[in-house]
């Protein structure tokens, strides 16, 4: 039992705090003073921004965009009168008469934009925001197949830069021994209360009160984190009150929970939002004042681990694709696998050996492959997926004619719940970009993912709490994000050839409030097409079977018949612009196509083909597949 002693009393008077006083016992005590908590100097001074309150509406900077503020203007539209950068100026003059609008070159952007063309860069105009949906206007023509960007180099092909880029983002799969600490902050966060008792709207509480029981539920968590790992330090801590020594412990546990989510985005599924709430609010100017330390800091990658020992080189050794390749099991004799798992292992224990150094051991070097590993992995079951798919849609469909209404895409508003009107060709160019997005975005998942929690946990950008139709949410903008986002978007585009819908991406708003939500949007995707695709594939295996066969035959006809029902069905409803709760946010926006591909799931159970889906395994687009 740990003993803890009698309040400390200096600086204070009769055990209450003095005014602009207040220490690490005050925060744990169960009684505040209200006058001393009011008077401490992180509350005084300014008005406290952020959590629940408006930000100030300020112009632009001179000399930035009128639109975005954080970029220089190199644009004035004469028509507008306002000065854009390139990316906003394209978003606010995409369509209607603004396309018509003139514009001047900016004196400020005329220099950096000639050196540009000197050296022959492509000038990037990217797609971004626009408030109107161009289902209808919009000129399109067909499209060619869609290639994937940033492949992985070929075995036996020069590796060059593609693994030095990659790493940047990979994180590093966690030790045995940094597993158990992962545990320790799992068991803390299921027990806490946090959200439920901060994100309210508690109008009879001061903001300096709820920020005291901000402190109290971290504080609460990082003590009961270090006594549950090390008595002895966990005793010290509760005798002599000193979080700010423990300092790298509680970042180490808190990164170790945040860096193991993004490798496996399936776990934690109830416990990282609460996490990264928590350190959100520790990141606040007041809160970081009190708590005397940082809770944050930077995901270990593997680029990170090979930059602070100098063997970035290990990266750009030809053995490293071998080294980290995935082993496929389907198809293949046991004897080709186990050639080439002997190759992988070679391969690893060389490059261990060869870059081994001083402050950078072979077990180090061997994380930092397996951590590779890991991430080819994540792209096989998230986004392999999308992969398929086109594949489907390509072979079983054809671009820009239907034979008959069964092989038609064409939806119409209004007809089976569709919110868009579209023929066949233009459904069809629809889907395929819909998916090569997807494929685009799951494949810079980690990079994403990194920027996403830069904005989360950046002292400098704000969240307000507001209903959002949804229940209390963090509403939160996220830049960082959003630029990475309509890179995605223009990659998008520019590999499919066309684009037809809208180019809307919901950031910091109702539909998608913060970094978090878009991030745990997306990481879905699988979920949706992976069932999909693991029903088709089983199909033939139905068919081996003469009762099914007979049911197959007598319902469908056969079984191509049967894939192209389905097939059909969730490239027609899977992206018509329904599911959302109201007519004006559905549509064909970026984030609407994932809203009704989540729309088709939920209605499954009412497809005649369902039972298909039963007999091939399916449990739920929640299951384990």
């Amino acid at each position: 039992m740990v003993e803890v002693g009698p309040p400390v009393q200096n600086g204070s008077e009769n055990g209450v705090p003095k005014s602009g006083t207040f220490s690490l016992h005050n925060i744990l005590s169960a009684d505040h003073d209200s006058e001393a908590i009011e008077n401490h100097p992180a509350l005084n001074g300014e008005i406290s921004r952020g959590w629940d309150e408006e930000a100030t509406n300020r112009p632009a900077a001179e000399g930035c965009c009128i639109e975005c503020e954080d970029q220089p203007a190199q644009l004035f539209c004469e028509n507008c009168a306002d000065a854009y950068c390139d990316v906003c100026y394209s978003a606010q003059h995409r369509k209607g008469s603004r396309k018509t609008h003139k514009t001047q070159v900016l004196e400020s952007s005329r220099k950096p934009r000639e050196q540009v063309e000197a050296k022959g860069e492509d000038h990037v105009r990217l797609q971004m925001d626009t408030v109107e949906d161009d289902d209808g206007d919009e000129d399109w023509e067909p499209i060619a197949s869609a290639q994937p960007s940033g492949a992985q180099p070929a075995m036996g092909s020069t590796v060059g830069e593609w693994f030095v880029d990659r790493s940047r983002f990979i994180p590093l799969r966690l030790t045995l021994g940094e597993r158990k600490f992962l545990r320790l902050l799992e068991a803390a966060l299921s027990v806490s209360e946090y959200t439920d008792k901060i994100d309210t709207l508690s109008f009879g509480q001061s903001k300096a009160k709820r920020i005291v029981a901000q402190i109290k539920e971290l504080c609460a968590i990082m003590s009961g984190l270090l006594l549950s790992a090390d008595y002895k330090a966990g005793q010290e801590l509760f005798q002599d009150r000193d979080f700010q020594a423990n300092e790298d412990f509680y970042q180490t546990v808190f990164e170790l929970g945040r860096r193991h989510k993004i490798m496996n985005p399936d776990k934690m599924r109830t416990t990282y939002g609460k996490l990264i709430y928590i350190l959100q609010d520790s990141q606040a100017p007041e809160v970081k004042d009190l708590l005397g330390f940082s809770c944050v800091k930077p995901i270990n990658t593997v680029y990170s681990v090979l930059k602070e020992s100098d063997a970035l080189d290990m990266l750009r050794d030809d053995l490293i694709n071998p080294a980290t390749q995935e082993i496929h099991s389907e198809g293949r004799s046991r004897r080709e696998i186990q050639r080439d798992i002997k190759t992988k292992e070679r391969a690893i224990e060389t490059l261990s050996s060869r870059y081994q150094r001083r402050g950078l051991s072979q077990e180090t070097l061997r994380q930092c492959l397996y951590s590779i590993g890991d991430n080819h992995a994540f792209l096989r079951v998230n986004r392999d997926p999308c992969e398929r798919m086109i594949k489907y849609l390509q072979d079983h469909f054809h671009p820009t004619q239907a034979k008959d209404s069964k092989n038609s895409l064409a939806i119409r508003s209004g007809k089976g719940g569709a919110r868009l009107s579209h023929d066949h060709s233009k459904q069809y160019a629809y889907v395929i970009q819909s998916l090569t997005l997807w494929r685009e975005i799951l494949h810079d998942m980690f990079h994403l993912w990194s920027l996403a929690e830069e904005d989360l946990l950046s002292d400098s950008i704000s969240y307000r709490l507001r209903d959002t139709g949804q229940g209390l949410n963090r509403v939160q903008p996220s830049p960082k994000t959003s630029r990475l986002m309509h890179t995605i978007l223009h990659k998008a585009q520019k590999s499919v050839g066309s684009w037809v819908g809208s180019s809307v991406i919901h950031m910091g708003d109702h539909n998608v409030p913060n970094a978090l939500l878009f991030i745990d949007k997306y990481t879905q995707i699988y979920r949706i097409l992976l069932p999909i695709c693991n029903t088709l594939n089983q199909i033939p295996n139905l068919m081996d079977k003469p009762a099914l066969r007979s049911y197959i035959e007598d319902d469908f006809g056969s079984a191509e018949n049967l894939t192209k029902e389905i097939l059909s069905d969730f490239f027609r409803h899977g992206f018509d612009g329904s599911g959302a709760d109201n007519f004006y946010d559905a549509g064909s926006c970026i984030d609407g196509r994932l809203t009704s591909a989540w729309n088709w799931c939920s209605t499954l159970e009412k497809k005649r083909f369902f039972p298909i889906f039963l007999l091939t395994g399916f449990t739920g687009f929640d299951g384990d597949w």
